[in-house]
């Protein structure tokens, strides 16, 4: 499917590549849209200011793959292990995405921005999130365990369950209606 080692600025549109692999190619400033990578295997990839939109990237493997400043916009994400991805210059953005069963176990991803997502059952277990931002997404059954949240703001976040002993939550800011997932460890009802 990917011919070139590298591609700079180029769309790809309606790619449909299920269970494929692809090793070793370079993707700077690309955008694809409409793709079904579902099932692929991507190694030692990297994905460099690149944007998906509207794309199935469902049970895709990122092993050993650089992610640099790349943003899902719309996409299908179920379980993906973006612990997998090379850790240096990690940076990734989501917006209106489905994230469910995904892990981010491990990774450090400071000033994250998760607009309008579904993280149901995503790991963030061990993973720095600090200042980042969860708008208006839904982290029922989301673990956070040992995970550094220094000035995320959950404000419109729903369905967390947080264990402020377990995790860092200094300067960390939440809506009165989340005290409930704060609490819930101790048994604590708010009404």
């Amino acid at each position: 499917m990917f011919d070139q080692p590298t591609y700079d600025d180029k769309t790809f549109e309606k790619l449909v590549l299920t269970d494929g692999i692809t090793r070793n190619k370079e993707f700077q400033s690309c955008t694809f849209r409409n793709c079904d990578f579902s099932n692929s295997t991507f190694i030692r990839n990297k994905f460099l200011e690149c944007t998906f939109e509207e794309c199935n990237l469902s049970m895709v493997n990122f092993e050993a793959s650089t992610m640099n400043d790349v943003v899902f916009k719309g996409c299908k994400l179920l379980a993906v292990n973006f612990s997998k991805c090379e850790d240096f210059l990690f940076g990734v953005g989501f917006d209106g995405c489905i994230l469910d069963y995904a892990s981010f176990a491990g990774k450090k991803m400071v000033k994250t921005k998760f607009k309008r997502s579904s993280l149901k059952d995503v790991s963030f277990s061990q993973a720095n999130l600090t200042g980042s931002v969860f708008d208006e997404c839904d982290l029922l059954e989301t673990v956070f365990n040992r995970t550094d949240l220094t000035s995320v703001n959950f404000t419109t976040a729903y369905n967390y369950i947080l264990d402020p002993e377990l995790n860092i939550l200094k300067k960390a800011v939440f809506a009165m209606t989340g005290l409930e997932g704060l609490l819930t460890k101790y048994g604590i009802k708010v009404v």
